[in-house]
């Protein structure tokens, strides 16, 4: 279970002047898969970060299974076992995606061990395992392989910052199919940021954040309904 007591994040700019990006931010996430959606300079995204540990907060504190890890470093919480998934995915050239999966598995894994976690993200496996990770990889193929990297962590929480971001109506219908399968089978909890009515769908709770707060958060046959019938507000979704 991942909570967040009082969380809060402020930036300065160049001029010197204090912005609130999260204010006083009070959650408990404990169900399995949990969406995350809200207005564009919300916070949504600042909220994946901290917990991933990329930004640290200004105040308040982070808790991971009942301990504090406010002032741990993304490396210590991925030891520990947390997962982030960038809107846009990196490209490391000279690495295979089989090393990429070995790499993410945190041991040396069989050939075959490596082809079925691509196979659970609906690629042919024969055709990845030895390909270069560049630009003859378009989003899509980022987007799950990189699935397939958390998959083999079998990490205790996965955040994915916008999945959706960039990638063809083709590969977000495969992408829809991949979530559905990982909420089947992750034994850990999976936080998606997102917009997009499909995603939500699939969600056990969805969380609404506007103005740096949590606004709103319940089960899905709550919350989505609302969401769709405000479509055109700042509160709406995106259908695909």
């Amino acid at each position: 279970m991942l909570e967040l007591r009082n969380v809060s994040f402020k930036v300065t700019d160049d001029e010197g002047n204090e912005k609130e990006i999260l204010k006083n931010v009070n959650l408990k996430i404990e169900d399995r898969f949990v969406a995350i959606t809200g207005p564009n300079g919300g916070g949504k995204s600042t909220l994946a970060k901290i917990i991933a540990g990329i930004y640290p907060v200004t105040s308040g504190q982070l808790f991971l299974d009942g301990e504090d890890i406010t002032n741990k470093s993304i490396t210590e919480r991925a030891k520990m076992g947390i997962s982030f998934a960038f809107q846009q995915p990196v490209r490391f050239k000279g690495l295979t995606v089989r090393d990429l999966i070995t790499l993410a598995a945190g041991k040396k894994i069989s050939v075959t061990e490596a082809c079925t976690y691509l196979s659970e993200v609906g690629l042919c496996a024969r055709d990845y395992i030895d390909r270069e990770i560049n630009a003859s990889l378009s989003g899509g193929e980022l987007k799950r392989i990189e699935i397939a990297m958390i998959m083999a962590r079998g990490t205790k929480l996965s955040v994915f910052d916008e999945p959706e971001a960039g990638i063809d109506l083709w590969s977000f219908n495969n992408l829809i199919r991949v979530f559905e399968k990982m909420h089947e089978k992750i034994n850990g909890n999976i936080i998606i940021i997102s917009h997009q009515e499909r995603i939500l769908d699939i969600a056990d709770k969805i969380v609404v954040v506007s103005n740096g707060e949590v606004t709103n958060y319940g089960e899905k046959e709550d919350i989505l309904p609302s969401l769709l019938r405000n479509e055109n507000t700042k509160f709406g979704c995106v259908k695909l």
